[in-house]
């Protein structure tokens, strides 16, 4: 007999998830997305409050960054060993604490710690999310699921200035963190609640830090792997280009207000989710690596016709548009990648969503705020999506075709 909140064997094997569950998982991949973002119309009155500069305040959202990244590279492969379920709540419970302690963080050097904290154990609801899914499904049914969840990662970051910018208007930075704590704490008490172990004793790793080791390395031989989770990183870096410069650009060099700049990322947002919709429906019938290809070509040619229209200096009633849908053609490519990476690794995906977490955040977190040093002109923002969307796409046709083939670990082409 399975042994209370585990889950067996055939349990895994089963085709659909709880609406339930897929809630829940949605909530553990935004939480992290929510806290790089939520806090970001407080700003420049955090740096006021803890008496210390605009760099250093801006450092608080870069330590999130790195712990995201880090918590799935670390998370990941504890819960190939230990199972899905206690590391999951170790991290809510970590997510919840560091939340609220940020919201008393006398000076910015605390806050920065507790920040990357805060990000690490978000990451963990991220990674073990991922890792869940992968062990239940295959790859095309995994694609569609990370449809869904790849939208909540997508759309969290882009609408949480919206909320903050809301809840900044009857609080203060402090109220802001207590309120992702008080996020946390409910995401950890449904958590506590739905979500069963998906990783049955007898499958999970009993080897040590040699064994996780082989595991690490297994997955890097895997050329389609890398492949792929390169895909995914440059259609992150794309999406956090948007994030970081947008509100610079969109309202100091095309004049939008800030009430017509919240519209924009709302329409975006929209643009995301009906994306996304659209790639869960588009893999159930045509397969993930089809829908891949799709959203690889459609999110090229859109944001080089962005490059032209900007170059050309057309009016923001021309750019916009083009914008918005250059941005939100993202979930078709984030999704599918996702799956297409995990194809060869049900047996360390908790290891290969963990070195995928940690390309998609920490490379779209290092080249984005870089290429931001540059100035945010319309030119260096469109110029960096639409690069990141070419080499996006000539990676994936290539990965797609078969040009790169699998080593130690991989497997064949799928969907």
């Amino acid at each position: 007999m399975s042994a209370p909140g585990s889950v067996s064997a055939r349990d895994v094997s089963r085709r659909e998830l709880p609406l339930r569950l897929v809630l829940v998982l949605g909530g553990l991949t935004a939480v992290g997305p929510l806290s790089l973002t939520m806090y970001l119309p407080a700003l420049p009155q955090l740096a006021e409050d803890l008496d210390s500069t605009d760099a250093l305040a801006q450092l608080t959202m870069t330590a999130c960054m790195v712990g995201l990244a880090l918590g799935q590279l670390v998370v990941g492969p504890l819960s190939d060993r230990y199972g899905r379920r206690r590391p999951l709540l170790l991290g809510g419970a970590a997510y919840t604490t560091s939340s609220f302690l940020c919201a008393l963080a006398p000076d910015m050097v605390l806050l920065i710690g507790l920040r990357l904290v805060q990000g690490m154990a978000g990451g963990a609801g991220i990674v073990i999310a991922r890792a869940i899914v992968r062990d239940r499904f295959d790859t095309d049914s995994v694609a569609r699921v990370f449809a869904l969840l790849l939208l909540v990662t997508g759309v969290a970051p882009v609408t949480a200035p919206i909320l903050g910018g809301q809840l900044v208007r009857v609080t203060s930075w402090p109220g802001l963190f207590v309120a992702l704590g008080v996020i946390g704490a409910l995401t950890f008490a449904a958590t506590a609640l739905v979500v069963r172990e998906s990783l049955p004793v007898e499958a999970r790793d009993r080897g040590g830090f040699r064994a996780t080791g082989r595991r690490f390395a297994t997955v890097l031989r895997d050329g389609r792997f890398l492949g792929f989770a390169g895909v995914l990183a440059l259609g992150t870096t794309l999406l956090f280009t948007y994030l970081s410069m947008s509100p610079f650009v969109l309202q100091e060099r095309f004049g939008l207000s800030p009430q017509a700049f919240s519209y924009a990322f709302a329409a975006t947002a929209v643009g995301m989710m009906a994306a996304g919709q659209l790639s869960a429906w588009l893999v159930g019938r045509r397969g993930a690596a089809w829908t891949l290809r799709a959203g690889l070509v459609t999110t090229a040619t859109l944001n080089a016709v962005l490059v032209t229209a900007v170059v050309l200096g057309l009016g923001r009633s021309v750019v916009l548009p083009l914008l918005t849908a250059g941005v939100s053609c993202i979930p078709l490519v984030l999704s599918t990648s996702s799956a297409l990476a995990l194809d060869a690794h049900r047996a360390r995906a908790g290891t290969a969503t963990g070195l995928m977490g940690m390309a998609q955040f920490g490379i779209s977190g290092t080249v984005a705020p870089l290429i931001a040093i540059g100035g945010t002109t319309p030119v260096l923002m469109v110029s960096t999506m639409a690069c990141s969307a070419a080499l996006a796409l000539v990676v994936g046709l290539l990965l797609i075709r078969g040009r790169v083939r699998p080593r130690g670990g991989g497997g064949p082409p799928a969907g």
